[in-house]
């Protein structure tokens, strides 16, 4: 009995490192919100603005409306299946691995996009600057740089993360002062305090601002990566759903207040440069030093979401090919030297270039990019939402009691909210969509004999 006792806590010491749970509530805040980044909402701004006739904070509000009810359902399944994977495993295990797939593939989506929008956003925010360099020349320079960095291996560090998050923050709170201090000298309390921005009967049409939501959606796009720490954190229960939910609606009111001023300072709803509006309300309150410094910290924050991005769908691809999901000799190729996945890199970069490239072809590239990522990240979270509502409203995970609020109405509202969102892009983000869709449907179907068996499950624990 003695030798069981103390082969029982043996065991236990030797698991126990495993099961330290060490991150609080405020760490899963703050993590999401650098995922989110604190300037979100600068890129979208000029095309938002055109799109709902200068309501853009109507927009970010509506859209925080939809993302907290989502980050709701994910803090759920996030409690119910505390893994990496994050959709990915919600809707394979809450629902079924079919499901599951097309999910992942929605997710692969998500992640391929990434470089080709802050490709295509840094080369047309750049070209309104200097019209003398063509914007696909900038666009090849751009992930030429990504490519290059990801096939050395190089990752950006926490302390870079750090000081890249400090720099933003301190840029858009000079930004903020400098804001009011121009709106107060310039119309007293009465221009710092208006409700124009938010409704004026002569000129606001919900059917305009409704339409311009999708894309004012990617701002909040990132916060469910709060999930993949499930295993860490403290009361994952409680603190994954909480987090979650206050990063969308901290995210919602700080890139709200930081529109408003830019729609207060520069009240345009049509701009020369529309990738690089915002910067015209940076020069008026704050001249050349604020606009150049606000250019830096988003160009410098493009190119880390570049970065992370290409390659997450680098590591995303190795992971289908190792686990023989997508052809293995290909996808799961690694590069010694650096032992870098340098197919996938290749892969990304000419889609990055090439498809920016197209999507640019009518002049709205970054938005044609934008929504048809949103399409993924849409699909992914319709999934979470629907997954919530069989698990917790029919399925009754709970033990039997049904809330009807939290496990029935809320997931169903979700869904319904992101489906409706997602009937709103634009025809060439729902047309690639479609096809991408499509694409991963007759393959899903291939691979398991016409749905008859079950596909392969991706293990997320080894990316």
């Amino acid at each position: 009995m003695g030798d069981a006792n103390s082969a029982t806590e043996a065991s236990h010491s030797q698991s126990a490192p495993h099961l330290r749970r060490v991150l609080t509530l405020w760490d899963l805040i703050f993590y999401g919100i650098v995922l989110i980044s604190p300037i979100a909402p600068i890129p979208l701004f000029g095309v938002v603005q055109e799109q709902s006739r200068g309501y853009i904070v109507d927009t970010l509000l509506l859209g925080m409306f939809a993302m907290m009810i989502t980050a709701f359902s994910y803090g759920r399944m996030a409690a119910l299946y505390p893994s990496a994977g994050s959709a990915y495993t919600y809707v394979g295990r809450g629902l079924n691995l079919h499901l599951g797939f097309l999910v992942g593939w929605a997710m692969l989506l998500e992640y391929l996009l990434q470089p080709l929008i802050n490709a295509v956003w840094v080369a047309d925010t750049i070209h309104g600057w200097v019209h003398w360099i063509p914007a696909p020349a900038l666009m090849a320079v751009f992930v030429g740089v990504v490519t290059l960095l990801n096939l050395r291996g190089i990752r950006a560090s926490a302390l870079a993360n750090k000081l890249l998050l400090g720099s933003m923050s301190l840029v858009i709170a000079a930004f903020m002062v400098l804001a009011l201090r121009y709106l107060f000298h310039l119309n007293g309390w009465g221009g710092i305090f208006s409700s124009l921005p938010l409704y004026d009967p002569k000129t606001f049409n919900f059917r305009l601002v409704g339409g311009a939501v999708p894309l004012a959606a990617l701002t909040y796009v990132g916060f469910d990566g709060v999930t993949t720490l499930a295993e860490d954190a403290q009361n994952p229960k409680r603190n994954i759903l909480l987090a979650t939910v206050l990063v969308c609606l901290f995210t919602g009111a700080f890139c709200s207040l930081e529109v408003y001023l830019g729609q207060r300072v520069w009240p345009a709803i049509h701009f020369e440069n529309v990738d690089g509006a915002f910067m015209e309300a940076c020069m008026r309150v704050g001249g050349h030093p604020l606009f150049l410094g606000m250019t830096a910290v988003t160009v410098v924050a493009a190119l880390g979401c570049g970065l992370t991005g290409g390659l997450g769908a680098a590591r995303l691809l190795f992971g289908m090919g190792r686990d023989e999901i997508i052809p293995r000799r290909v996808f799961a190729h690694l590069e010694t030297k650096h032992n870098a996945p340098n197919y996938n890199i290749w892969i990304i970069a000419a889609l990055a270039f090439g498809g920016g490239w197209l999507l640019s072809l009518n002049g709205h590239g970054f938005e044609n990019g934008a929504e048809v990522l949103n399409f993924g990240a849409f699909m992914c979270f319709m999934g979470v939402n629907f997954a919530t509502f069989w698990q917790f409203g029919i399925k009754r995970v709970n033990g039997g009691r049904t809330n009807l609020l939290a496990d029935m109405i809320l997931p169903f509202l979700g869904f319904a909210f992101c489906a409706w969102l997602c009937i709103n892009l634009n025809f060439i983000a729902t047309m690639v969509g479609a096809v991408w869709f499509v694409v991963g449907g007759i393959y899903l179907g291939i691979k398991t004999r016409g749905f008859r068996d079950q596909p392969a499950a991706m293990d997320f624990r080894e990316l």
